[in-house]
């Protein structure tokens, strides 16, 4: 093959005046297909504008949709589809991402999942701190299903585990939240690799690797940057006061 290549490259030397033009014309080659894949990767992302609100049931995440849009206190009840509106960043009009919140009932969290995942730029995945320690194992399962995802994996949004209700005294800590979901995601990727192959020969617990084999697993090792930040939807003051959104809120404007 580089035989037969070799008469039309001297070809080339001759008519462009030498090698060391020709090298300039393959770098500028290069250069140019290196840029039109970078476009071509930041379209896809851009086309990406959405930030989904998941986790389990009486988390908070519609409180925290309804704060984020206007600021305000109002009274919630368990969502049985979505809720999705444009939640603008900054004072600059055209920065903005469509917030969708998302079911948190079991029957129904990954249906909704699958219809919104491929144009999600990030996630927000919000934990109850203060029933924390008694839903652990129900959060990890549900995020273990999030990270395993095919799609999740291949767009890799950015993931931010808000952990909600910090307004309470019994609400535990994000770093300590971050340690037991570790454990638990460890656990359960443990179990699921060494679930028995269906009929048809697939595995039924779905992949059986998350994060680097032989390692036990932290958040580190997922392809998508994961952040943890304490947040109140419902605010120190209750109803009448406001609330603390600080932290998401700087983590939207850096997603957007």
């Amino acid at each position: 093959m580089a035989g037969g290549l070799e008469p039309h490259l001297e070809v080339l030397r001759r008519e462009l005046g030498g090698p060391a033009v020709l090298s300039v014309l393959v770098a500028l080659i290069a250069v140019a297909i290196t840029f039109l894949i970078w476009r071509f990767v930041q379209g896809r992302r851009s086309s990406r504008k959405a930030v989904l609100l998941l986790g389990l049931c009486d988390a908070g995440k519609t409180l925290l949709f309804a704060r984020l849009l206007s600021g305000r206190y109002r009274d919630t009840q368990t969502s049985i589809t979505d809720s999705s509106a444009v939640y603008r960043v900054s004072q600059d009009k055209s920065t903005n991402v469509t917030l969708i919140d998302l079911p948190g009932h079991e029957s129904l969290r990954l249906q909704f999942l699958e219809r919104f995942k491929a144009a999600a730029r990030a996630i927000v995945f919000v934990v109850d701190s203060v029933a924390f320690q008694r839903e652990v194992k129900d959060v990890a399962e549900f995020l273990y299903q999030v990270l395993v995802d095919s799609t999740v994996l291949r767009n890799a949004p950015a993931l931010l585990i808000a952990c909600n209700k910090q307004d309470v005294t019994m609400a535990k800590s994000a770093k300590l939240i971050q340690q037991q979901l570790e454990k638990e995601l460890n656990t359960l990727r443990v179990t699921r690799s060494a679930a028995p192959s269906s009929l048809d020969g697939s595995a039924t617990g779905g992949p059986a690797q998350l994060g680097k084999k032989g390692k036990d697993f932290d958040f580190s090792q997922l392809p998508m940057k994961v952040e943890f930040v304490e947040c109140s939807a419902r605010g120190s003051k209750g109803e009448e006061g406001e609330a603390d959104l600080e932290a998401l809120q700087k983590w939207l404007v850096k997603v957007a």
